[in-house]
């Protein structure tokens, strides 16, 4: 049988009539939670996709009920889009093609827990998988700043890295996840197991080489974190700061978790936080008990100071936002709660990171750009990353900034995109379009998010609406 093609015609009742008996849902509103996501991150996102919409979303109860939908897809040649919690910002769940929405989130079960492993369901929710952890005294190595909302599937379809991965390094890191089980869209699917390299074949990859069952993801000892907050007179002397401390977590000197450094101008955002710190930059930080007196000492030698310490449920007994809350996008989050006239970017910095390059691009933009950045770990080595706000008026505007941000060697990883190759990778990734030829030969799974498989397989250009 040859590929699907965008805009083939196909019979969605034929669909549904052999879905009978599943939870099958066809009213508006259903369609249209089921095919939104955090995309409206983005403005540039949030108009290109205005209005795409599944023709009917399942919801499959067990691996025999998601496997008919699978056969059903195959069968009558109807794209299929995989969505968990809906927290992706790429418009991974948004189908631009209609066809199928297929809910996983009844699939969330706790297959085992042992210690340092888990395995589970895709559709369990990461704050669900967080507490089962704990129950044996254990925690997730990592998770996203929406992690009581996300799904772990999403997070690996769509994740990078996040809370955390200053201590165990992102995701595709060698330990963070060693085992997928991934079903096929063919009549009929079949089981297939990927361990070691082979994880990175179906390991952010937009939903659209398969459909994830089961995952196996590291655990840790669980540490009652201390959430922390630190204020520097400038921002540049932070970001001195946050190298410091991160590369003495890296020596092992320092057990930190997470630290977010965000600049005066977008504290406020925070809710709790607004009027409550005075104006200067803040880091953000979960930091172990037994390491919070050097933390400080190092805060304070650094011309900083610490004004917040506790747990989580201490920030939020205060009236005070947990650290999570202040990582990552859950930033951009907060800040589009009160303000829709500002979006994100998402940027790389060459080795070795540079403060004074963030300083003097703070001195161009102005009043255009506010900084926040993260530092993690990759490879085993501190990085530090951005998700800068941006003041937004049109999309020549942010391709205008990328570009200012290139100039200066640094990577863009671009949120207003739902093409894989153009947000991120920038090339090809020959593992990823092979597993799809095998695990989806008909090019159901997610129709336009790749690039690659539109231009090689049907000699279109990729992404095309």
């Amino acid at each position: 049988m040859t590929p699907y093609r965008p805009h083939d015609p196909f019979d969605i009742d034929a669909v549904a009539s052999a879905l009978a008996g599943l939870d099958v849902r066809r009213d508006a509103a259903e369609l249209a939670r089921a095919g939104s996501d955090y995309h409206w991150y983005s403005p540039v996102l949030a108009q290109a996709l205005q209005g795409r919409r599944p023709h009917l979303m399942v919801r499959p109860r067990t691996e025999a009920e998601l496997e008919r939908v699978a056969a059903a897809c195959v069968r009558h040649r109807v794209p299929l889009t995989v969505r968990g919690g809906g927290t992706g910002n790429y418009g991974q769940c948004v189908p631009l093609f209609g066809g199928v929405s297929l809910d996983i989130t009844w699939l969330d079960a706790v297959v085992a827990l042992q210690p340092g492993r888990a395995r589970v369901q895709a559709g369990i929710l990461i704050h669900r998988l967080n507490e089962a952890a704990a129950a044996t005294g254990q925690q997730l190595a990592m998770w996203p700043s929406t992690e009581r909302i996300a799904t772990l599937g999403g997070f690996i379809a769509g994740g990078h890295s996040g809370i955390g991965s200053l201590r165990h390094g992102i995701l595709a890191d060698a330990g963070n996840v060693t085992r997928l089980v991934v079903l096929t869209l063919e009549d009929p699917p079949r089981r297939v197991v990927l361990e070691g390299a082979e994880i990175q074949c179906a390991h952010h990859a937009y939903g659209s080489n398969g459909i994830l069952l089961e995952v196996d993801v590291a655990l840790v000892p669980r540490v009652e974190w201390q959430h922390t907050i630190a204020l520097f007179p400038r921002y540049d002397t932070l970001l001195h700061f946050g190298l410091a401390a991160g590369a003495a977590s890296v020596r092992g000197e320092l057990d930190l978790f997470q630290m977010s450094a965000v600049e005066r101008r977008i504290t406020p955002y925070y809710q709790g936080l607004r009027g409550r710190l005075e104006d200067e930059d803040a880091m953000f930080a979960q930091v172990h008990p037994a390491s919070l007196a050097g933390y400080a000492a190092l805060v304070q030698a650094h011309g900083g100071r610490a004004v917040v310490a506790g747990t989580e449920a201490e920030l939020l007994a205060q009236g005070l936002p947990s650290c999570t809350e202040c990582a990552y996008n859950h930033t951009t989050l907060e800040a589009l709660k009160s303000d829709r006239g500002v979006t994100y970017l998402q940027v790389a910095y060459p080795a070795p990171f540079s403060p004074g390059l963030v300083a003097a691009q703070m001195a161009r933009f102005g009043d255009e750009v506010f900084m926040h950045h993260e530092f993690s770990r990759a490879g085993g080595e501190l990085v530090a990353f951005a998700l800068p706000l941006v003041q937004y008026f049109d999309e020549p505007q942010l391709r205008a900034l990328m570009a200012s941000f290139e100039a200066d060697g640094c990577a863009i990883y671009d949120p207003h995109t739902w093409v894989l190759e153009d947000g991120g990778m920038k090339q090809v990734d020959e593992a990823q379009l092979a597993f799809k030829r095998q695990a989806d030969p008909l090019g159901l799974m997610n129709p336009g998010k790749l690039r690659a498989w539109d231009e090689r397989v049907l000699g279109i250009p990729g992404g095309g609406l």
